[in-house]
């Protein structure tokens, strides 16, 4: 009998740790509290424990389960305290060797015991042995399937958890939440599946379950895209009931050539785009429906999205409401908050409006001022960090909220934005709901997110499924291409004289390190010690100027603001700059132990440069191992920065090492992530899931919501932020 209750789903468990035992603890850690959860709890990999092989068979590496008997065994001490055993079984000898055991593990080794080992054979100096193998009595019989094994944590043993899962799996409600018709050709049903996926029979091909294709795995697969499907689907159906400000043009800016958005477009100073106009264009479609925008705006590096949500923004004001617009951090918001004042305070002042700054470092008197700008409505477009989502923040007629590097952000962040929207009947204009009605306030806010990584198309279709999606896939004319070279540590000063070369061309040069100070952990180049070795290389007549996040905030802008400006020639930096600098001066990225940086990162960085007329280079410094090279991960990384310089691709490869999981970024999107599905593997799957979802949310709404249920319970909840 099972030693955890566990409980059905739809049932609310007591608080985490109340009245529980250290097994129900630990298994709770594991995500394992209804039955259904034990049972979606599938095996890492399978032990063989149905048959008995003899010694003289066995292959050196190989793993084996043999059965014979103890002939002496004794605790050693030298070189260090053990246990060894003699074993034969008749066939051949080998020598069983324990470095942790109890006195219970010598007395079952007892010479003259019969006993069965499995272990992983090898042939050494004193001939062959086990080390640490798993011992059973030789009466113990022989099962019939293949033996799980589990992910588990410290203080729940492999036999604990299997029994836990068996008990779990035995109790789950495993009927079909599919029609027949609905099935994918010749799929096993789940039962089925899991049953044969936790207990496979002893002759399946072992590399069907270790690669995913056995037809078990398929099922499962196919059960989990689907239930992220319809969770999505789900959501977007959801916000399509809910009520948002209309933004068009109104009142004295009806004439469209005085509007905000049209004198913004004429004063720029250069000219959109085609991927620009399309993406202003679905923009606007959004913003003149009565249903909260969810948008997502992606494009590679300098392809130009600050001036999209300008536009954006300039049609919210012209509705007559307010506008935010969230960064994670000041330098990021502080760039764009610079972009923003130099096109649109101009046009703002005029009808006594302006575009204010609002972070949390800001000193009180000034936050002051910025909120009661807020407050009152005289900010019409307010830009900063986490503290425009703060509690003493209140505006006036938010009904845009644009969050940059979305990623960065949680649920909660996306949530409090969402809390500040305008009230239908605050004497603006009036929403209603899809049956005509009044609709009651709050309104929800339109949402426009922006990503500098660019979503592979798998990602797309299943994390972002619930929003539509701007693509910006042309830079703006005049960008010169990036050269990336490949350089290894000890060709130091090379790099030096090349800076040198850029600085007499009147340029400027980053320099990226991993760490701000030394760390004894870890042997990297730090920010500090890198700012003064290139002082006394380059000489005093080079300003080289030193930015981290350990920084306070005004010293941070100063430093920004210097190399902007250009009285910084060298700015040494962590990577603070990833996002959102635009010094198109600058045309030499050196980053430092490159290969310790992931992918897009990297290819972030690199995106520094490059945003001017003049030739640029990246500069990608390793250090190599004690054999000469890096590890394989990150020539994978260095290989594809050298090969391609294209956003899209860049970020299809690092889905490809990373998974979506890492990609996304510690569960911070609000979407469930896959534990099995493979998005390159099971593409097929996944457009099979994806065009299920809608009709079996149409036809089978109750069989739609358990299948949701059965496969995310309660995170299926974080999808309506």
């Amino acid at each position: 009998m099972s030693t955890v209750s566990a409980q059905p789903a739809g049932h609310n468990p007591a608080p985490p740790g109340a009245g529980l035992s250290a097994a129900q603890r630990a298994l709770r850690k594991l995500g394992l509290v209804r039955d259904i959860d034990f049972a979606l709890y599938l095996p890492l990999r399978y032990e063989d424990e149905t048959r008995i092989m003899r010694l003289a068979d066995a292959r050196d590496g190989e793993t084996v389960q043999v059965e014979g008997a103890i002939i002496e065994s004794e605790v050693v001490y030298r070189p260090r305290r053990q246990l060894r055993a003699a074993f034969d079984d008749g066939s051949g000898t080998c020598q069983l060797r324990f470095f942790n055991f109890y006195p219970s593990l010598h007395k079952q080794l007892a010479p003259g015991a019969r006993v069965r080992v499995r272990g992983e054979l090898r042939d050494g100096f004193l001939g062959r042995q086990m080390v640490h193998p798993v011992v059973k009595a030789a009466a113990t019989a022989l099962p019939q399937a293949l033996t799980p094994v589990y992910s588990t944590i410290a203080g729940l043993a492999q036999p604990v958890l299997r029994r836990e899962v068996r008990a779990g799996l035995a109790r789950a409600a495993l009927d079909e939440t599919l029609p027949p018709e609905l099935l994918p050709p010749r799929a096993w049903s789940l039962r089925d599946a899991l049953h044969f996926l936790h207990t496979p029979a002893p002759d399946v091909a072992l590399a069907t379950l270790e690669d995913r294709s056995h037809p078990a795995w398929q099922r499962v697969k196919a059960d989990e895209l689907l239930a992220q499907q319809l969770s999505q689907q789900q959501a977007r159906q959801e916000r399509a009931t809910q009520c948002a400000p209309r933004l068009t043009v109104a009142g004295a800016n009806a004439c469209d050539a005085n509007s905000l958005h049209a004198r913004l477009l004429a004063a720029l100073p250069f000219a959109l785009t085609g991927a620009q106009r399309r993406a202003d264009a679905e923009i606007a479609a959004d913003l003149a429906r009565e249903i909260p925008m969810h948008r997502l705006l992606q494009g590679d590096v300098g392809a130009g999205k600050t001036v999209v949500a300008a536009l954006a923004a300039a049609r919210c004001i012209d509705a007559g409401y307010q506008c935010a617009l969230m960064a994670p951090t000041e330098i990021l918001a502080a760039q764009h908050f610079g972009k923003l004042v130099q096109w649109l305070d101009p046009l703002l002042i005029e009808r006594g409006l302006r575009v204010a700054w609002l972070t949390g470092s800001q000193k009180k008197k000034e936050r002051d001022t910025m909120a009661a700008a807020i407050e009152s409505g005289e900010a019409a477009l307010v830009v900063g960090t986490h503290a425009v989502i703060s509690e003493k923040t209140t505006f006036r007629r938010l009904a845009l909220a644009i969050i940059d590097e979305q990623h960065r952000f949680g649920v909660e962040q996306r949530l409090a934005l969402r809390g500040k929207a305008v009230h239908a009947q605050d004497g603006g204009q009036t929403a209603h709901t899809a049956e005509g009605g009044q609709a009651p306030g709050p309104l929800e806010p339109h949402l426009l997110m922006m990503s500098a990584t660019p979503i592979p198309r798998t990602l797309a279709m299943s994390y972002y499924a619930d929003l539509d999606l701007s693509t910006l896939d042309e830079l703006p004319p005049g960008r010169t291409p990036v050269v990336t070279k490949l350089v290894a540590e000890h060709r130091r000063e090379e790099i030096i004289a090349r800076i040198q070369a850029q600085l007499a061309q009147g340029r400027q040069v980053y320099w990226v390190c991993p760490l701000i100070e030394e760390s004894e952990v870890v042997d990297l180049r730090n920010a500090t010690a890198t700012r003064d070795e290139l002082v006394q290389a380059l000489g005093t007549q080079v300003n080289v100027g030193l930015l981290h996040s350990r920084l306070p905030a005004a010293d941070k802008q100063a430093a920004m603001a210097q190399f902007t400006a250009g009285q910084l020639h060298v700015l040494v930096s962590t990577t603070v700059i990833e996002v959102g600098v635009d010094v198109p001066n600058a045309c030499l990225m050196v980053i430092e132990h490159a290969e310790r940086f992931g992918l897009s990162q990297l290819h972030q960085l690199r995106g520094r440069v490059g945003r001017g007329a003049a030739a640029s280079a990246c500069v990608l410094l390793y250090a190599p191992g004690e054999n000469g090279r890096v590890g394989e991960l990150a020539r994978e990384r260095l290989r594809a920065m050298i090969e391609t310089s294209d956003g899209f691709e860049i970020a299809r490869r690092d889905l490809e090492i990373r998974g979506p999981g890492e990609f996304l970024g510690a569960r911070q999107s609000g979407a469930p992530l896959l534990r099995f599905a493979d998005l390159d593997a099971d593409a097929r799957l996944l457009t099979w899931a994806r065009g299920l979802a809608p009709r079996l949310l149409a036809q089978y709404p109750l069989l739609a919501q358990r299948h949701i249920d059965r496969w995310l319970g309660s995170k299926a909840e974080y999808l309506k932020a």
